[in-house]
């Protein structure tokens, strides 16, 4: 039987694409995320493509203490966690309406959205994670490098979380690494703001001329889940077709 891994931000985009690339080497998984319906759907998806009961799923506002806790315990009552993916989140709040106020409003928001999602579940599963040999992924983002503030600000946080769980857990055999990816078609994150000239313009800042997919995100993040990268732990690995070079 192939090892358990969780997805959160499971049911579309670069989410349900990992959770397929892990089904589809026979591996179990759970997605969670807030839209039972979707979750419903891509669970229904996978199970049909690569066999039944091999993807489960659970929602919940994983900015949310007490849904998080139930959640993982939903999980645990399975049996143990070898991989987990923190990919929930995204842009919630990109613009304010100039006020001190509204300022404040998109800064938490985004900070629920991306910092309090990965932590609260990553800290809620680690009593269930295998050791030697688990696997923790976050999902940063370009934007940790480069802004904008309130979005990118919450990735870069991501990245001194990871570190801190790669020291805190090296010892015990478990890695931890992030992904931070640039432009990516086919996910739900820029909603109405990716029109055709947005989308041009994120392409056009490429040194491939060439957006990245989902597929090609859920391989890297395959790679830094497996046994075969037992030797890398906190570490940023950026995907984004040269528009933010390398440092």
């Amino acid at each position: 039987m192939g090892r358990r891994i969780v997805v959160s931000g499971g049911g579309t985009g670069i989410g349900l694409a990992a959770a397929e690339t892990f089904a589809a080497e026979g591996d179990r998984v759970v997605i969670l995320g807030r839209r039972a319906e979707v979750l419903r759907t891509a669970a229904d998806k996978l199970n049909a493509a690569y066999g039944p009961d091999l993807v489960t799923w659970t929602s919940a506002d994983l900015s949310d203490p007490e849904q998080t806790r139930r959640a993982a315990e939903f999980i645990a009552a399975d049996g143990g966690v070898d991989v987990v993916v923190t990919n929930a989140g995204g842009n919630v709040a990109a613009s304010n309406d100039g006020t001190l106020e509204g300022i404040a409003d998109q800064y938490q928001r985004n900070f629920a959205a991306n910092v309090l999602t990965a932590v609260l579940l990553t800290e809620a599963l680690l009593p269930h994670l295998t050791r030697p040999g688990g696997r923790i992924v976050h999902l940063s983002s370009v934007a940790a490098l480069r802004g904008p503030g309130s979005y990118g600000g919450t990735k870069a946080a991501l990245h001194t979380y990871t570190f801190e769980l790669a020291k805190r857990l090296g010892p015990e055999g478990v890695t931890a690494n992030a992904v931070a990816p640039g432009y990516v078609e086919d996910t739900e994150f820029f909603g109405d703001r990716g029109t055709p000239e947005f989308i041009a313009q994120q392409i056009g800042q490429t040194l491939t001329g060439q957006p990245g997919t989902p597929v090609e995100i859920a391989a890297a993040i395959r790679y830094l889940a497996s046994p075969e990268a037992a030797y890398v732990t906190g570490q940023v690995l950026h995907i984004n077709g040269g528009a933010q070079l390398g440092r």
